[in-house]
Order: structure tokens, then C-alpha cells, then sequence
């Protein structure tokens, strides 16, 4: 098969009329063009170009396999610019794995701005609490909410996340404040389906704690609605919660503690190199949305009612019997 580095040698010769002149467009010496040339000529069994010392001619063979060559080097570069647009433009279908509470929260309602953006490119965003296989899957790039180990992807962090305690104020009502991490055996706490133990970093270091309680799911939405609801405290971040904290729908007990800052949002894609225009927009996109404090952190304008004061409810009576089950081991 011919080489293609050998047309466009051919091509440049009879462009430039000499041997001379395509060799400085090439940096190639004339005795290198010449030499190429013969056994282009020798591969295909014909005489392509009529030689002098001052100048070459086209063969009436080499005239018609001249006009087939330039029409292929066209292709090749226009399949290369194709390419590059590609790269530096967002088109085509961006394949992305989100977590579901958080890609229903904060990514599904920024998508419409972004596709407006971006009118040739379309979205395909799966939702999973679990980590997929982004290479062995087909995914552009995943969402996760972690703190990322060694591995193969690469990972960009997109926000803090921020892990508090919470609870609503008709549960502290009834059960009253706790102050400690001991004063949580005396609490109904609502824990991770997979009973995840709850790492918090306080005043005096880490403190590990191994919250059980009355409600087992799998569900973190479930979770989420039922220390809304007043069934417990719960450890929840403040992406999912931040809303309810500031309408004081929710309170933050115990604002010392707070769990590991190590855990962070991030976007997980499989590699630096060549990464498509569509990928790198979006995870622009949501960094800019979210930023190093993100929108969640801070009051909505105009939220709901004014947060409950815990220092009162640390005073409020509670009802005989109502001091809670005993509830998790000791930390």
C-alpha cells in the first residue's frame, strides 16, 4: 500500500515545479525527494513525472493520478479538521453517571441553560448511587461524591461538601438538645442504609460513632424526609439540606462536630489527554456553579421562616418517657 507521507511528496513536487522547491516545503533534500519518488514510481510500475535538471512534468499517467492524489489529501485533511472541531467544539451526546438525590437537586435544573448553550450537543445522564464503570460502561465522565482513592481516572474536585448534624425542631422539642457525643445514646439516630459509622472531627480530634436506629433504608431521599419529619437526628450534607437549615425546617445540633472535609465532590473521567471540547464545558460548568462555596451554603433570598433558636430548645421541658431509646454504641 502506498505510502501517504509518499503522495504528498509527489503532491508538493508538482506544486512547487522542482524537486528543489518541494524539498524546502518539506525539509527534505532533493536527493531524498528524488529517491522517494522512484520508488513511488517503482511501486506502481510507471513513470509519473518527467525529470530535467531545472524542472519536472506531469506523465499523462502522473496527470491522472495527480488530480486522485490532491483529491485525497483534501480528504485527509478535511477529516482531520473534522476531528479538530470535534475537540474543540461541544457536539454529539455527553454520557454522564450522577448520583440521584444530587444530579435531582443540582445538576437537572442547570441542564436547560447549558443545552441552550450548547445546541448541538445532547445529554444521556443516568443516575446511580453506586460507582459505575465509566471506561467499560460508555460514560464521558461521573459525579461522585467521595473522597477519592488512587486509581486510574482522573478526577477534578468540583465543591466542599459539608456534613452536619441535624434534626427538626419538633423531634428537639420533644427530646431536647444534645450537647455531646454521649448525649447521643439518649437519641433516636437515623443512619446510613449500609450503617456507615459517623466520622466527625470535633474540638478535641476525630470521633467515630456508630449510629443504629428504628429506620432502615436504602433510600438517602427517605432519609432525607424523615428527620424532616422529626423521627431522629441524622448526618446529612449540606447540599441536601441547606434549604430546610435555613427555612428552619431543620436545625444543626451539635455545630462542633461536623464529618471528615475529605469527602468532596468531584468529576471522574478517564483521561487528560484529547479530552473532548463537551466533557470539559460541562465539568466548567458545574465548577462555575458550584464554585468553593457553594450557592447551598448560603440563605436563599427570602427563605421560609426564621431558624429555631437551640439554645432555647436545649431548655425546653421535656414530656415524661420522652428521653429518647437507647441508641448505638459508645464512640
Amino acid at each position: 500500500m502506498t505510502n501517504i507521507a509518499d503522495l504528498e511528496i509527489f503532491s508538493r513536487v508538482v506544486s512547487a515545479g522542482s524537486l528543489s522547491g518541494a524539498g524546502r516545503e518539506l525539509g527534505l533534500s532533493p536527493a531524498v525527494v528524488s529517491k522517494r519518488l522512484r520508488k513511488l514510481e517503482d511501486r506502481l510500475g510507471t513513470r509519473l513525472l518527467q525529470r530535467t535538471t531545472r524542472q519536472v512534468a506531469l506523465t499523462e499517467a502522473g496527470q491522472g493520478f495527480y488530480e486522485r492524489v490532491v483529491a485525497i489529501i483534501a480528504g485527509i485533511e478535511e477529516a482531520e479538521a473534522f476531528v479538530t472541531r470535534r475537540s474543540t467544539q461541544p457536539r454529539g451526546t455527553l454520557k454522564i453517571s450522577a448520583p440521584t438525590s444530587f444530579a435531582r437537586m443540582h445538576i437537572a435544573p442547570h441542564l436547560g441553560a447549558f443545552m441552550r448553550e450548547n445546541p448541538d450537543l445532547s445529554i444521556n445522564l443516568v443516575l446511580s448511587d453506586d460507582f459505575v464503570d465509566i471506561v467499560g460502561d460508555g460514560f464521558d465522565l461521573a459525579i461522585r461524591i467521595a473522597e477519592l482513592s488512587d486509581s486510574s481516572l482522573v478526577a477534578r474536585r468540583l465543591a466542599p461538601v459539608e456534613r452536619v448534624l441535624v434534626a427538626a425542631p419538633s423531634y428537639l422539642s420533644e427530646h431536647g438538645l444534645p450537647q455531646s457525643i454521649e448525649d447521643l445514646e439518649r437519641h433516636v439516630c437515623l443512619p446510613q442504609h449500609n450503617n456507615e459509622a459517623w466520622r466527625l472531627e470535633g474540638p478535641h480530634g476525630p470521633v467515630v460513632y456508630r449510629a443504629e436506629g428504628p429506620l432502615q433504608t436504602n433510600s438517602s431521599e427517605v432519609l432525607r424526609e424523615a428527620v424532616i419529619a422529626g423521627m431522629g437526628l441524622a448526618l446529612r450534607s449540606t447540599w441536601d439540606i441547606g434549604a430546610e437549615i435555613a427555612s428552619g425546617r431543620l436545625v444543626r445540633v451539635m455545630p462542633e462536630f461536623a464529618a471528615s472535609k475529605s469527602v468532596a465532590i468531584h468529576a471522574v473521567y478517564p483521561s487528560r489527554r484529547f479530552l473532548p471540547a463537551k466533557v470539559r464545558l460541562f465539568i466548567d460548568y458545574l465548577a462555575g456553579l458550584y464554585g468553593p462555596v457553594p450557592y447551598w451554603e448560603t440563605a436563599p433570598d427570602g427563605a421560609g421562616s426564621t431558624p429555631v433558636d437551640g439554645e432555647a430548645l436545649a431548655h425546653t421541658p421535656r414530656p415524661n418517657g420522652s428521653a429518647g431509646r437507647p441508641n448505638g454504641a459508645r464512640p
